[in-house]
C-alpha cells in the first residue's frame, strides 16, 4: 500500500522500516505517540508530511533484516530480548559512566551537561526494573498464552516513562548538540545517547504496536489496541 499523510507514525513503521531513522531524525515519536497520523504529528513540528514520506521512501531500508510483525509470537519475543534487552543491559552503565566522567573533568564550565548523571543513573534503574518484570512475568504468561491484559496495562505506562525521559535526556543534552569545547568523551557520549533514544523507541515501538496487541488476540497491525485503551497516548 501505498503510505499517506492519514497513515499513523506505529502503520508507517511497521510496513517501512526505514520510517523509524526518518521520524528520528525530525524527532517525531512513533512509539508512545504512534497512534497519531502523519499530518498531525508534522502539523505539530511545522513539518511537511509529504516531504517526510519522500524521504521514507528514498531511504535504502537496511535496518531490519526481517519483518518482524510477521514472526511467531515466541521468535517476536526471543528478538526483543536480544536485539533490545542484552544491548540495553550493556549500553547504559557505558553512558552513565561516560556521563560522570564528563561532570566530573568538565562541571566548572556553563556547557557541562550538569545533572546528565544523575538522571541516567535513575533511567538505568527504571530500564533494568522493566526489562526484568518483562522477562519474568509479562513474556513468560505471553508464552503460555495466559491473560496479560493487565501486565500489558503496567508495561504501557511504564512505556510512556520512558519516553518522558528521553525527553529530559535531549533538554539536558541540548538536543545531543555538543559544544565547541565538548572533549572527545563528552562527544562520544552525546553520540551514544542519540543512538539509544533510536533503539529504545524502535523497541517500545515494537511492544505496544506489534507484541502487545496479539498478545492480547486483538490482530490491529499498526494500530495498537482499541481507542477505549489508554494505551495509545495521543
Amino acid at each position: 500500500m501505498t503510505p499517506t499523510p492519514e497513515d499513523t507514525l506505529a502503520e508507517l513503521a511497521i510496513r517501512f522500516p526505514a520510517a523509524t531513522r526518518v521520524f528520528h531524525r525530525y524527532t517525531l515519536d512513533y512509539c508512545c505517540k504512534g497512534g497519531r497520523s502523519l499530518e498531525d504529528a508534522c502539523k505539530a513540528k511545522i513539518l511537511d508530511p509529504q516531504a517526510v514520506l519522500n524521504e521514507i521512501a528514498s531511504e535504502a531500508d537496511t535496518g531490519e533484516p526481517l519483518k518482524v510483525s510477521e514472526l511467531p509470537i515466541s521468535e517476536l519475543i526471543d528478538r526483543i530480548l536480544t536485539r533490545y534487552h542484552e544491548p540495553l543491559r550493556e549500553e547504559l552503565p557505558r553512558l552513565l559512566a561516560m556521563a560522570r566522567k564528563v561532570e566530573a573533568v568538565h562541571g566548572s564550565k556553563e556547557s557541562c551537561p550538569s545533572g546528565l548523571s544523575a538522571h541516567l543513573a535513575q533511567v538505568h534503574a527504571e530500564v533494568e526494573a522493566h526489562l526484568k518484570k518483562e522477562e519474568c512475568i509479562l513474556f513468560p504468561m505471553i508464552r503460555g498464552g495466559q491473560p496479560a491484559y493487565m501486565p500489558v496495562q503496567v508495561m504501557t505506562k511504564e512505556h510512556d516513562d520512558h519516553a518522558n525521559s528521553l525527553r529530559k535526556t535531549r533538554e539536558l543534552t541540548n538536543d545531543f548538540q555538543p559544544p565547541p569545547e565538548a572533549c572527545t568523551t563528552w562527544r562520544a557520549l552525546f553520540i551514544g545517547l542519540s543512538a539509544l533514544e533510536q533503539d529504545l523507541m524502535q523497541h517500545i515501538h515494537l511492544e505496544n504496536y506489534v507484541l502487545f496487541p496479539r498478545a492480547l488476540n486483538q490482530p490491529n497491525p499498526g494500530g495498537g489496541l482499541p481507542q477505549r485503551s489508554w494505551l495509545l497516548s495521543q
